[in-house]
């Protein structure tokens, strides 16, 4: 994003109004394995959907669009991410620990405070950003496609920042009450809105429509935010104007590390996309958004359901440093096991993935994804290490550590795409993580003590292992031969996975459907027979 901890049975703080859903807060006491697995399985399975949804409107754009038009819709995409980063002041990220704070007070006058200005403040902000891309359209579409073509098509793109930012604020109130099966909700009949109403737009128009199906996907987004987060029932706030500038100077400054670390993020996607454009031209621009889609496609079940409910629940006990760390090292351990054989499975079958996910146009992107995957591994040991720093509101930790990884991701692709070609924007993200993960282990020794628990040492060099073999193979072995070991290493790394979650999830969480499965496999011993 990053004793004993929580217990896997959640106590609950009553919130005034709150209809459907208690607060579960983090107790001392046991594992939290079970509760990790359960936020993973709702956020992780409405992701499932949201891609399969994801699946068809990207192969319908992939389709009606072209390599060239793909490339067009993602410049589009870039843009609109960079816009809403500097317009929202990172007021979704801070709304989210603000409200978790409020929340682990118990405080409900707080607790409504808080939500009422980040409403506020978010409709501000969203017409400040829409306003602000408006006013700079034609230098945007100067410095992205190199003349003012396309300046009327951003002016229009401008609508879509402002309801993302609106949206954004209201998906933060649901997270921020750890209301997961909400946003589970929201993700999934979001997505098939806006698809429905994108794919049309892209068949009928074309080029044309791309904008177009951006703004109706914002749309989507926003009605659907606004009626979940309508569900959280909060009392009627009583503000004076102290406590207003003092809750919004709150949210402000910390938002303010959080923009500025979504803008690094965001305009170090739009530089390495610049990048590529230059020396590759407009199809290698497609051909990266795609395998930087498809790679990221499996770790972001895992880093969502992260972001949902780990990032809330560790801000809770943030300023316990034994706590803290030990949390961390089970939702590492958890998304290690779940990871490695979706990265393996996503590197094996590059090929047939990229076909099924988009066309035959798309196949020079496959070893491109690869190097992806390759990453996107290291993502996942770097993320739950990040919250420590988030969680502990290190504003300025955060914001330098942003500002490292930017300037070595864009430094790297300036290095490697002119010499390499499409696949060094691959390897440039590789080294990133390969720097930027032991960065992050060095801080949070310094902030919180942190190290890592023997399980995860153990996992993560048996997955890295793994991983690195299968790669090599399609490099010094016969693609064929590469395809079946990497297959084997699927079956292998989901079975170990699989086991060790078995083990270290409590046998009475377990359905009784799966748990006879799992028995007759050999994964559980048999219950007893009465």
């Amino acid at each position: 994003m990053s004793s004993t901890v929580s217990g896997s049975s959640p106590a609950a703080i009553p919130v005034s109004g709150s209809s459907s859903e208690a607060i579960p807060v983090t107790r001392k006491g046991g594992n939290t394995y079970g509760q990790i697995l359960k936020s993973s399985a709702l956020i992780g399975g409405s992701t499932v959907v949201t891609v399969a949804v994801g699946i068809v409107r990207t192969k319908a754009m992939a389709v009606f669009l072209g390599t060239a038009g793909f490339g067009l819709m993602g410049l589009f995409s870039s843009i609109a991410d960079l816009a809403r980063s500097v317009a929202s002041l990172g007021i979704s990220s801070s709304g989210v620990r603000q409200i978790a704070e409020s929340v682990g007070s118990g405080d409900e006058a707080r607790i409504a405070r808080t939500v009422f200005v980040l409403r506020r403040v978010s409709l501000l902000l969203g017409i400040f950003g829409a306003i602000l891309l408006a006013v700079f359209a034609r230098p945007m579409s100067v410095l992205t496609f190199g003349d003012d073509k396309y300046a009327p098509a951003v002016v229009l793109l401008s609508l879509a920042v402002w309801f993302r930012i609106v949206s954004d604020s209201q998906a933060a109130l649901v997270q921020g009450m750890r209301r997961i099966s909400d946003l589970a909700r929201m993700n999934i009949i979001g997505a098939v809105a806006g698809t429905a109403l994108a794919i049309p737009l892209v068949y009928f128009l074309g080029e044309q429509g791309v904008v177009p199906s951006l703004i109706g996907l914002a749309i989507m987004t926003l009605v659907v935010s606004w009626w979940y987060s309508r569900k959280v029932k909060i009392s009627k706030p009583v503000v004076t104007r102290e406590q207003l500038r003092a809750e919004a100077g709150g949210l402000l400054k910390l938002g303010a590390a959080f923009m500025a670390s979504a803008l690094l993020t965001m305009g170090a996607a739009y530089a390495v996309r610049l990048i590529v454009l230059r020396n590759v031209g407009l199809d290698g621009a497609g051909l990266y958004q795609a395998a930087w889609a498809i790679g990221g496609l499996y770790i972001g079940f895992i880093l969502q359901a992260m972001g949902a409910d780990f990032y809330p629940r560790l801000t809770g006990i943030a300023k316990d440093n034994q706590e803290c760390n030990r949390l961390v090292n089970e939702q590492a351990e958890i998304s290690l096991l779940m990871a490695g054989p979706g990265v393996l499975a996503t590197l094996t079958f590059a090929p047939w993935v990229l076909m099924v996910f988009y066309s035959r146009e798309f196949e020079g992107a496959v070893e491109l994804l690869r190097w992806i995957c390759l990453g996107m591994t290291l993502r996942v040991v770097a993320w739950p290490m990040g919250f420590i720093i988030l969680a502990k509101g290190l504003k300025g930790v955060f914001f330098w550590t942003e500002v490292a990884a930017t300037v070595v991701h864009v430094g790297l692709a300036l290095m490697l795409v002119p010499f390499v070609g499409l696949s060094g924007a691959g390897i440039a993200f590789l080294c990133l993580y390969v720097w930027h993960s032991l960065l992050i282990y060095f801080v949070v020794r310094r902030v919180s003590g942190f190290r890592w628990s023997a399980a995860n040492r153990q996992v993560g060099l048996l997955t890295f292992a793994v991983v690195g073999a299968v790669f090599c193979g399609f490099i010094l072995l016969p693609f064929w031969v590469a395809t079946m070991i990497g297959a084997l290493g699927v079956l292998l790394s989901a079975g170990f996975s699989l086991r060790t979650l078995v083990r270290l999830l409590p046998k009475g969480r377990i359905p009784a459907p799966i748990r006879r499965v799992l028995e007759r496999l050999g994964m559980l011993p048999s219950s007893p027979t009465t």
